[in-house]
């Protein structure tokens, strides 16, 4: 949001920002706007699930179904450390992305891409400076996804869950980072990790659930729903978020757009397992936004930041490798000489 912000002529504003816009026409309106009131009111005292809805329905926003209301986290930390709170929470989880990103790719990187990777992860982050960061649900998500990954060591991988549980209580959309997690250590034999993965999956589960009823207890006939998530908007709205969402704004959309998949292709050229596991989340989270979100739902692109940007870094490599490949296949079998048996022998 922040470097739609800073774009001298977004493509299109309400894409860029739609936020934004929306409190621009109409004071005291906006997604941002409604987190804010919900939180002064937990902060003085208020009951969650009642407020949420009764400022949801002021606003006209749907509360049905029950995911359209969020999960309490990012009212219940506000309450705990305020808004402004929050948003240092968010500086220190990004220092902290940084800092572990750097310590896995120690073993398979140069120090060129170690550095451009942190930085780039840095840049991804930046939202965290803005004002109203502390009020993004899927910063804090996106940001503990991160330090999950960045985390990770075989058979040391607690720190990891951690950030996952949390990503997970920010936002139920990271619920397939978990499912791949998931996916991958069964395909490895890795059932003691596989098992905890599973067991924080369980965990999200039960908090659902929970969700769900305090939700439904709350409903009224006549309750405003969602107009659904079946947007096929295709793979130019993940493309135009990321164009939106990032640096990549400060550039025209026609350069913008190309760039938005270096990344991914960074990503799959990455060494290690790890970058699989990188590349099979963005991937599938692009498809998924591709053909479920509504344009308006852009920010959902949040989750992938800061570390999909980090890719750029890997990038090159990958671009060379491709070429070294497509080189290979080019060059004309050598052929080889008839093996040489000796003079023949024959029988007088």
């Amino acid at each position: 949001m922040g470097w739609a912000a800073l774009s001298a002529a977004p493509a299109d504003p309400k894409m860029a920002d739609p936020v934004a816009a929306q409190t621009a026409e109409r004071p005291g309106a906006g997604d941002l706007a409604l987190y804010r009131a919900i939180s002064q009111r937990i902060m003085a005292g208020d009951a969650y699930y009642a407020t949420a809805l009764a400022e949801q329905r002021e606003r006209g926003y749907p509360v049905r179904p029950f995911v359209t209301v969020r999960l309490p986290t990012l009212a219940m930390l506000h309450a705990g450390i305020g808004i402004d709170g929050a948003r240092w929470l968010g500086i220190a989880l990004l220092l902290a992305a940084a800092f572990l990103l750097h310590r896995r790719l120690s073993a398979h990187t140069t120090l060129t891409e170690r550095a451009a990777a942190v930085m780039l992860l840095v840049v991804g982050g930046a939202g965290v400076a803005m004002p109203v960061a502390g009020l993004i649900h899927e910063l804090f998500a996106g940001l503990f996804l991160a330090i999950a990954w960045a985390a990770h060591r075989p058979r040391r991988y607690a720190l990891s869950l951690i950030a996952l549980a949390a990503a997970l209580a920010f936002r139920e959309l990271t619920l397939p980072f978990a499912l791949l997690w998931l996916l991958l250590a069964a395909m490895r034999q890795s059932w003691r990790e596989a098992a905890a993965v599973g067991a924080v999956i369980a965990l999200f589960a039960g908090a659902m659930a929970l969700h769900f009823l305090a939700v439904e207890a709350q409903i009224v006939a006549g309750d405003p729903a969602s107009g659904g998530w079946g947007g096929m908007a295709g793979v130019a709205l993940p493309i135009a978020a990321l164009s939106q969402l990032t640096i990549l704004a400060m550039l025209p959309p026609a350069l913008a757009a190309p760039l938005a998949l270096f990344p991914l292709i960074g990503w799959l050229g990455s060494p290690g397992r790890s970058g699989l596991f990188a590349f099979l989340w963005f991937a599938g989270y692009f498809a998924a936004i591709a053909l479920f979100a509504r344009p308006d739902n852009f920010y959902w692109m949040q989750l992938a930041l800061p570390l999909y940007l980090a890719g750029f870094a890997f990038a090159p490599r990958a671009l060379a490798d491709l070429a070294a490949a497509a080189g290979q296949r080019r060059k004309p079998p050598i052929p080889v000489p008839p093996r040489d048996t000796g003079p023949a022998v024959t029988r007088s």
